[in-house]
């Protein structure tokens, strides 16, 4: 498997790799001289029946229709966003060492990529951007040096504002592939109107659901956004609730179990989701 891979998109300008050609919508800005030679080629003697004896043109006959521009490929990196439950919630501190170490492994395996990571940490009455969009090491070191936990379970506002920054993300870069993360054991138990630190961008009608109706709402969010997911189970004990089941079949997200996954694993776990072509 390769690892920390980069997805190949249409890039839409003038950079990129030449991989093909198409019939230009308005005027053509990049001209696939090759492919228009090879659309006008098979009409040159009926265009050349025009003139009289010894008057057609000796160059190559081109109609604008001929004209083809061409398709360029790039290829682009991902946006890793974790979205980590650190409330007091059984095996808060087990998730938070677990996702700065596998932030840590994603971006040393980054290495001359434009992979990047990013963490939000949710607990109490909000969630906040412990970690913004890096692809340095040393910058992922300092901000992930202290990561509080304990307070109650805000998920709605973590899946919140994991769609902000995705937004503020993509009007940078519109190419931007995310993967959105979320570690949790489902026990959504904070209402966005409970609280004063709820996301501004959140729909109206969420204030009027249950915590949990809120998440499954928020959930259907991502996946109505199409946004690359997945949901890693943190729930452990012998009585089990299922809660992260239901978010993850909202959000359309893949889902894994935290026990199931090494200390050492959960990076090439993520590494396994990451948008491909």
């Amino acid at each position: 498997m390769s690892t920390g891979r980069r997805a190949k998109t249409l890039s839409g300008s003038t950079t990129g790799r030449y991989v093909g050609a198409q019939t230009p919508v308005g005027p053509v800005t990049d001209l696939a001289l090759d492919a228009t030679l090879r659309v006008a080629a098979p009409h040159q003697a009926g265009r050349r029946a025009g003139y009289s004896p010894g008057g057609f043109p000796t160059a190559f006959l081109i109609e604008p229709w001929d004209l083809r521009e061409k398709v360029r490929e790039t290829k682009t990196g991902s946006l890793i966003i974790f979205v980590v439950d650190a409330s007091g919630s059984m095996g808060a501190q087990r998730r938070m060492v677990a996702v700065k170490g596998a932030i840590l492994s994603l971006l040393l395996d980054a290495y001359q990529r434009r992979d990047r990571v990013a963490m939000i940490a949710f607990r109490g009455g909000g969630a906040q951007v412990i970690l913004p969009p890096t692809g340095s090491v040393d910058l992922a070191q300092i901000c992930l040096q202290e990561m509080p936990t304990g307070g109650r379970t805000p998920i709605s506002q973590g899946l919140l504002k994991a769609l902000e920054l995705i937004e503020a993300e993509t009007i940078k870069d519109r190419a931007v592939l995310p993967l959105l993360v979320l570690l949790s054991d489902g026990r959504a138990n904070v209402s966005l109107g409970s609280n004063s630190q709820s996301a501004p961008s959140a729909p109206s009608a969420l204030g009027e659901l249950s915590a949990a109706g809120e998440v499954e709402a928020v959930a259907d969010l991502v996946h109505q956004q199409r946004i690359s997911s997945v949901v890693i189970d943190t729930e452990t004990g012998f009585i089990r609730l299922g809660l992260a089941r239901p978010i993850a079949d909202a959000m359309g997200a893949d889902y894994l179990h935290l026990e199931d996954l090494r200390a050492d694993n959960l990076a090439q776990a993520v590494r396994q989701e990451l948008p491909g072509p």
